[in-house]
C-alpha cells in the first residue's frame, strides 16, 4: 500500500529537501495550498463563499519545538480572525486547528495548548464563527478530547474530529453525538499500529459507515469529511432515514480535490465546507494529502516527468 510509504516520507528530512527542490513542486502544492499568507488566501475565501460554499481554514505547520513557536501559531490564527472580521464572513468561514501547533507535544504541553487555543476560540466566537480541533495520531487524542470538553464549557460550538480507522472511535462517537456537539468524521491519515487501528480499506469503510450512522441518529451536528462518492451517497441516505434537514449536517472536502463536486452539493442545497490550508510549512500537510488519496501521487509524478 502506498499510503504508509508516503507517510514515512513525510517524516524524512531528506525527502523534504528533495521534494521541496523539485521545479514542479510549487505548481503541484498550489493545487492543495493556495497561498502562504492571509493576504494570499483572501481572494480564495471571497471567491468560494460567493459560489455558495463555506470554508474551514487551516494554518499549516506542526513541527513546533518551542513555546515561542506555539505562540506564533496562535497569533497567526488571531490574524486570520481579524481578516475574517474585516470581510464580514464570520458566519461562513470557521477554523481548524491542530493542537500540536499550539505546543501540545512540549513539556507541559496540554496546559500550554489549552492556553494558546482558548484566545483563538474566544476571538472566533466574537465574530460569529467557531473552531474545530483536528485529530492527530492516537497518542494525542485523550489530551485533545479533554481540551475540547474544557473549551465547550464556555464555547459549546467548538468542534472536534474523529477518525474512523481507530478502534476507539465508535465509543467516542456515541459519547460525542449529543445535543450541541459538532463532529467531523474522517477516515484517518496517520500511520497507526494494528493494535489500535484497522489496516484494511474495507474495514475502515465499514467502520466509517457505522460511526456515521451513530452521528446521524444522535443529537449533534455531523460533518462528513470524505471525497468518496459512495460514502457521500450513504451519508445522504442515513440523513434521510434520521429525518435530518439539509442544514442539520454538512459535507467537508479538501481544497483542490473534486471541486466540481463541491459546487454540485452546494447547488443541491447541502452545506458544503471546503477545508483550505495556507502557510509556509506545507510539507507535512501536503504529504498526508497524498497518503489519504495515493492517486494524487500519480498527478505529482506525471507533473514531475513533464515539467522537471
Amino acid at each position: 500500500m502506498l499510503g504508509p510509504v508516503i507517510l514515512a516520507a513525510s517524516r524524512s528530512d531528506r525527502m523534504r529537501r528533495l521534494i521541496s527542490a523539485a521545479p514542479v513542486t510549487k505548481q503541484v502544492v498550489d493545487r492543495f495550498i493556495p497561498g502562504e499568507t492571509v493576504g494570499d488566501v483572501v481572494p480564495i475565501i471571497e471567491d468560494l463563499t460567493a459560489k455558495g460554499l463555506e470554508l474551514t481554514m487551516d494554518v499549516v505547520g506542526e513541527d513546533i519545538t518551542t513555546p515561542e513557536q506555539a505562540a506564533a501559531a496562535r497569533d497567526a490564527y488571531l490574524e486570520l480572525v481579524g481578516r475574517l472580521k474585516e470581510l464580514q464572513l464570520g458566519e461562513r468561514v470557521e477554523m481548524s486547528v491542530k493542537l500540536s501547533m499550539f505546543g501540545q507535544a512540549l513539556d507541559g504541553g496540554h496546559e500550554l495548548a489549552l492556553a494558546n487555543v482558548r484566545p483563538v476560540v474566544e476571538a472566533a466566537a466574537a465574530i460569529g464563527t467557531t473552531v474545530t480541533l483536528d485529530a492527530e495520531d492516537h497518542t494525542t487524542l485523550d489530551s485533545m478530547f479533554a481540551i475540547h470538553e474544557e473549551l465547550r464549557k464556555d464555547f459549546p460550538q467548538t468542534g472536534c474530529v474523529i477518525q474512523a480507522y481507530l478502534f476507539r472511535t465508535e465509543a467516542d462517537a456515541r459519547r460525542l453525538a449529543a445535543a450541541g456537539s459538532r463532529v467531523r468524521l474522517v477516515k484517518g491519515a496517520y500511520k497507526e499500529p494494528a493494535e489500535v487501528a484497522y489496516q484494511q480499506k474495507h474495514e475502515i469503510d465499514k467502520a466509517y459507515v457505522r460511526i456515521l450512522r451513530t452521528l446521524m441518529e444522535g443529537d449533534g451536528y455531523p460533518m462528513i469529511g470524505s471525497h468518496d462518492p459512495r460514502l457521500i451517497s450513504i451519508a445522504q441516505e442515513l440523513a434521510r432515514k434520521a429525518g435530518r434537514k439539509l442544514d442539520e449536517y454538512e459535507f467537508q472536502m479538501l481544497y483542490g480535490i473534486r471541486s466540481e463536486e463541491h459546487l454540485r452539493l452546494a447547488a443541491e442545497g447541502h452545506r458544503m465546507r471546503v477545508y483550505t490550508a495556507y502557510g509556509t510549512d506545507w510539507y507535512g500537510y501536503f504529504m498526508r494529502r497524498l497518503a489519504e488519496k495515493p492517486a494524487n501521487l500519480l498527478f505529482f509524478a506525471r507533473s514531475t516527468l513533464t515539467k522537471g
